[in-house]
């Protein structure tokens, strides 16, 4: 079960309240779906950014409608992936997680473009997302 609580990393973060085994999946994100166009406009004025682009034409928005996956945070060495596929965002454990443990995913190339200090103080930070 996925739970929402204060993180260390950022504001609230994802838990999990029982173990999770490797490359399960672990969920989907969802939200608003919207032009690309729009997601950009909408992260030009948020401070939290909450969206996945799904191609180049759609993203969704997590802060319209969205789940629990809004409150995953990120990390340079992170122990969830994204998979895009047939339109959908799905979640999976990248290596065995534990119970009580944040999940985190690299967001990689990011609606922040470099602009924003990477709290998650992993070993391998790459100091900006």
């Amino acid at each position: 079960m996925l739970v929402i609580r204060k993180s260390t990393i950022e504001g609230k973060g994802l838990f999990t309240d029982s173990p999770i085994a490797a490359r399960a999946k672990v969920g989907e994100f969802s939200g608003e779906r919207i032009s690309i166009r729009e997601a950009r406009r909408r992260a030009k004025e948020r401070k939290h950014i909450s969206m996945v682009e799904l191609d180049h034409k759609e993203a969704l928005d997590g802060s319209v409608g969205g789940g629990p996956f809004n409150f995953i945070n990120h990390s340079c060495n992170p122990n969830v992936f994204i998979r895009i596929a047939y339109r959908r965002v799905e979640f999976y454990a990248k290596r065995h997680i534990a119970a009580g443990e944040e999940m985190t995913v690299d967001y990689d190339i990011s609606h922040h473009d470099g602009g924003l200090r990477c709290r998650c103080k992993s070993a391998d930070c790459r100091d900006f997302i």
